[in-house]
């Protein structure tokens, strides 16, 4: 028998690195040489942030790239990078790079911002909870799933994609560790991308993929 669910809470403590940059070239050179924890800071931390309204850009480099540098063109480009496309961040770093660089190809003058506008690149620190929830059967967590906190959504469905091997998350993990065929819902958990929602949103997506399935105890999964 399988060993059931842990299901673990999250956080995410910012520190900063005493990387900046004012112009465009300069973020260049900076994303070529920082620790990786800086390009996952700037593409996912922002989800864990409290958020009273919409997010105009997704990553915090295309953000920048529109306040700092009102550079529109750029912006559009780099918000346009998901994430979920890189099985490693150094793939994503030079994603990163050869977007700016085109750019600065492009352009006559390196676009500079003022100088209380300058980006900060910061890292991220994951700190772990356990909330004692063991669920030992599909049927068990697809019950739990609306109830996750968005630190659980995004330690389990997020933060597992760098953790594990398979770049999967804990739940399709877990589920393809079973005796019994759940396929099909991990396949339908591997079609969610997360980074263009928010933790709320794609918590709702998982619960919607969860009840797709007849999770019964002793039964395949099977669409419903």
């Amino acid at each position: 028998m399988a060993d059931p669910f842990a299901v673990k809470d999250c956080a995410l403590i910012a520190m900063g690195t005493g990387e900046r940059a004012q112009n465009l070239r300069e973020l260049r050179d900076r994303i070529l040489t920082v620790h990786p924890g800086c390009i996952y800071h700037h593409f996912w931390g922002g989800l864990l942030k409290p958020r009273f309204d919409e997010p105009e850009f997704q990553n915090d480099f295309a953000a920048w790239s529109y306040h700092g540098l009102r550079e529109a063109r750029l912006a559009e480009r780099l918000a346009l990078i998901d994430p979920c496309e890189f099985s490693e961040i150094e793939d994503l770093r030079r994603e990163l790079v050869e977007v700016i660089e085109e750019r600065l190809a492009e352009s006559e003058f390196v676009p500079w911002a003022r100088a209380d506008q300058q980006f900060y690149f910061t890292r991220s620190q994951i700190v772990v909870l356990d909330t004692d929830l063991r669920p030992r059967e599909p049927s068990a967590l697809q019950a739990l799933i609306p109830k996750l906190s968005v630190g659980s959504v995004f330690y389990h469905f997020i933060d597992a994609r760098r953790r594990t091997s398979s770049r999967r998350d804990d739940f399709s993990e877990w589920l393809l560790g079973l005796d019994r065929v759940c396929q099909p819902l991990v396949d339908a958990l591997g079609e969610i991308d997360p980074y263009f929602s928010t933790l709320t949103e794609l918590r709702s997506e998982i619960d919607r993929a969860f009840k797709r399935f007849a999770l019964g105890e002793g039964e395949a999964c099977r669409v419903l």
